[in-house]
């Protein structure tokens, strides 16, 4: 049994190991470094940015970009690239067409659809709610 723990431990201090803290050359590339990748999207993770992530997947793309960065890539070249690989699933804020339509616009559809049926229930209630009858002894219960 020891021996079983022992080996998980060296397992996951092996697996903590693999994932080296990233060393910047300045404060600038640091900075557009985070900035990037809190624009982007994990692609194994469902709703965290890769600066977020601790998916092995998210440590290798962030070296990806770094990567880029130092070979003199664009923000935009970058993303073109991740989108080229990953879809548009990458981007947290996918640009606005016709194919992201329902992604940009659904929300607000619904709203509007739930705000409609509230109103529409609410006026025939009203209408079908029979008129309060007089007490014919003048007390009220």
């Amino acid at each position: 049994m020891k021996a079983w723990l022992f080996a998980l431990l060296m397992l996951l201090s092996a697996a903590a190991g693999a994932m080296d803290p990233i060393v910047f050359r300045d404060d600038a590339e640091e900075a557009r470094f985070r900035a990037l990748s809190a624009e982007l999207r994990c692609v194994m993770c469902q709703n965290q940015s890769l600066a977020d992530s601790n998916a092995q997947i998210a440590h290798d793309l962030r070296l990806q970009v770094l990567e880029l960065m130092r070979e003199g890539k664009s923000d935009r070249e970058i993303k073109d690239y991740l989108v080229a690989r990953y879809s548009e699933f990458v981007l947290y804020n996918p640009p606005v067409r016709p194919a992201t339509w329902l992604l940009w616009f659904g929300p607000g559809l619904v709203l509007l659809g739930g705000l409609a049926a509230v109103v529409v229930v609410v006026r025939r209630r009203a209408a079908q709610a029979p008129a309060a009858a007089p007490s014919e002894d003048g007390q009220e219960w």
